[in-house]
């Protein structure tokens, strides 16, 4: 298989990757020749890795640590004992006149702060929340769009050594209470609304229940987006702006340890109330910074853009752009309002390098027959990322043809539970469609056939069998652990189980082929889903596709829902195309059982299909929590198809 990209010598000599393995050779007396042989030296020499890594970003902190990795045990790895410092503070090394943050809505309305301007409002919302008693280990809540606001409130609150969370204000009131009401916030900042797809929605109503049924909210900061609504009803209210009103100008940064509680995240929660992940302070910025520095390739003259919301990791991550210096670009609205290109359209105006998206959005942009490079001034991209969901050959392909032909496309892989990637991209290195470039450094992945049995070219079980800085510390409300354990080590103890089916290629890149709890095993034959979305989304007819695996006598059969274009109808001739497309390119136990046509695929709200909740629905069963997702209506046309009942 021939390389879709390759980096020029002169661009992968001057990355930071390249750099950082010049650093490590001159450091340790090694003579590590490329990227594969520095990832072996950093999954063996674990401590030395993760300390040059600290070293060559960096990493700002007011005490040293004893040593690097106390206790090498998963779980309960013990990183950077002793060490003191504050996230926010390594966020906010710079403080200049560049550009922090540009903000970008879907009307094209843009503004931005510098970093010196940054600076000034995180130190007088601080100031605010030190005003009314917020102290370490406090929790403050964002119900908050994309926007500035939300970047300067978790600043402010991780200054203070207090815990971040957040989620999207497009989440239900049992949404909100099944994640805020398990922490208990003290201060709960929220906006008056949002605009999305041209439409807007106010959010009032739903923050005065929430400020009511949440005792441990003390204040409720509003953001005014909108600038209407009936604000009046939430106790302990005020405004973002008046909240602002004083003049501190500098931030007195807490200095804590290592694996202070920095985030908590919440887990999908489509089978049950969302798990409440607790990531740490240092492991999230040191990995981060490993992963935007190194694997990114990012600084300070580069544009991050990825389009998120504040309810999905990949904000938490875009928002760590600051350390490395570069231009962090927020878009709040919908990807296709006006029209679908208007994402495109903004890379252009900001000159963004980076530009982060979904195999989703990548995919609608294909059948739609966008030709973004052609049609827009893309000179400045670098590098386009994808996640949410495996980036099929197809895809890859489109966007050589359609989008820049000198660009690294970096699909990554990871997910909330480490608030990072385990597989990304690697600016020194080849690019083959249909497979993430790399195993992340430090990151000791492989794919179990069995247990203990790993297997390179051949489909296996995502596991990481060494410890990572960017573990979660603790679960929420976990005091023993339990929870924590059965999530990750159950199945294999003292290896994290990561719940994905991936192949390990042989120069060295990862194909995933979906969750490992939703593989198809027709006949005994374990079968990634991703496996049979890359030939069916690869269809013109197809715009979107879900696949599961029935019960049905005595074994398991393949059933494919399918979301056609334009309007057509799922005839005999269509269902023999789409068999044939999956037999010619798989293998026959890959061929459908049923096909059956739905007019929408039920998703989370970032984004992910949820095919455990259609699996239970097609067996007769409750799902569990239809308010973790962004369509739930959608699961009314799954359940009790009299197709599926012979």
């Amino acid at each position: 298989m021939q390389p879709l990209w390759t980096p020029s010598p002169e661009r992968a000599a001057r990355s930071h990757m390249a750099r950082f393995l010049a650093h490590v050779n001159r450091e340790h007396g090694l003579d590590l020749a490329d990227y594969d042989a520095l990832y072996a030296w950093s999954i063996t020499a674990i401590p030395a890795f993760w300390q040059a890594v600290w070293d060559y970003t960096g990493i700002r902190s007011s005490a040293p640590a004893s040593a690097v990795l106390g206790d090498a045990h998963m779980p309960g790895a013990d990183w950077f004992p002793g060490a003191r410092l504050n996230f926010a503070e390594n966020l906010l090394r710079f403080r200049d006149d560049r550009p922090a943050l540009t903000f970008v809505d879907e009307s094209g309305e843009t503004s931005a702060l510098t970093y010196a301007e940054l600076y000034d409002r995180v130190a007088r919302f601080r100031h605010w929340l030190d005003s009314v008693g917020v102290q370490p280990g406090d929790r403050v809540a964002g119900f908050l769009p994309n926007r500035p606001e939300a970047v300067i409130a978790m600043l402010a609150t991780t200054s203070l050594g207090a815990i971040w969370s957040s989620c999207s204000p497009d989440f239900g009131f049992k949404g909100v209470m099944d994640r805020f009401g398990q922490i208990g916030p003290k201060v709960l900042v929220a906006c008056d609304g949002y605009a999305y797809g041209g439409k807007r929605f106010d959010s009032t109503g739903r923050i005065a229940e929430v400020a009511q049924a949440i005792e441990a909210i003390e204040h409720v900061v509003f953001v005014g987006v909108l600038g209407e609504g009936d604000r009046s009803a939430v106790r302990g209210q005020l405004g973002w702006d008046d909240a602002l009103a004083n003049d501190a100008s500098d931030i007195a940064f807490a200095q804590l340890p290592f694996d202070h509680p920095l985030y908590i995240m919440y887990s999908s929660g489509t089978t049950g109330v969302p798990k409440c992940i607790v990531h740490g302070a240092g492991g999230t910025l040191l990995q981060h910074a490993k992963e935007l520095v190194l694997h990114n390739d990012l600084d300070r003259d580069d544009a991050l853009f990825y389009f998120t919301t504040c309810g999905w990791m990949m904000w938490n991550w875009l928002v760590s752009g600051l350390f490395t210096g570069c231009n962090v670009v927020l878009y709040d609205g919908s990807p296709g309002h006006p029209d679908l290109d208007v994402l495109w359209r903004m890379a252009e105006d900001v000159g963004v390098t980076h530009f982060g998206t979904s195999p989703k959005f990548l995919g609608i942009c294909k059948t739609k027959e966008l030709h973004p490079g052609r049609d827009h001034d893309l000179s400045r991209l670098k590098a386009v990322l994808s996640t949410g969901s495996p980036l099929s050959a197809e895809l890859f392909h489109w966007v050589y043809d359609a989008v820049k032909r000198d660009v690294q496309l970096a699909s990554i892989c990871g997910g909330t539970d480490i608030i990072s990637c385990f597989m990304l991209g690697c600016p020194t290195e080849p690019v083959y469609a249909g497979e993430i470039q790399k195993r992340g450094l430090g990151m000791a992945v492989e794919a179990w056939r069995a247990p203990h049995d790993p297997v390179v070219g051949e489909k296996g079980e995502l596991v990481c069998v060494k410890p990572f800085v960017s573990m979660p510390v603790s679960f929420w409300n976990d005091e023993d652990g339990e929870k924590y354990r059965k999530a990750y080590f159950a199945h294999y103890p003292g290896v994290w189980r990561h719940g994905d089916f991936v192949e390990i290629t042989a120069h060295g890149g990862v194909i995933v082929y979906g969750r490992s709890d939703a593989t198809l095993n027709p006949g005994g034959v374990r079968i990634g889903t991703a496996e049979i979305y890359r030939q069916v989304e690869a269809m013109d007819e197809v715009l979107d596709s879900l696949v599961i695996g029935q019960q049905w006598e005595d074994d398991t059969r393949v059933v494919l829902f399918v979301v056609l274009a334009d309007d057509l109808a799922l005839d005999e001739a269509l269902e023999k195309r789409i068999r044939t497309q999956i037999r010619t390119n798989t293998t026959p136990r890959h061929v459908p059982a049923r096909i059956l046509q739905v007019s929408q695929v039920p998703r989370t709200i970032s984004g992910k299909k949820v095919e455990l909740a259609v699996t239970s629905l097609v067996h007769g069963e409750a799902v569990a929590n239809k308010d973790a997702m962004a369509n739930p209506e959608a699961l009314e046309e799954y359940a009790n198809r009299p197709e599926l009942q012979r």
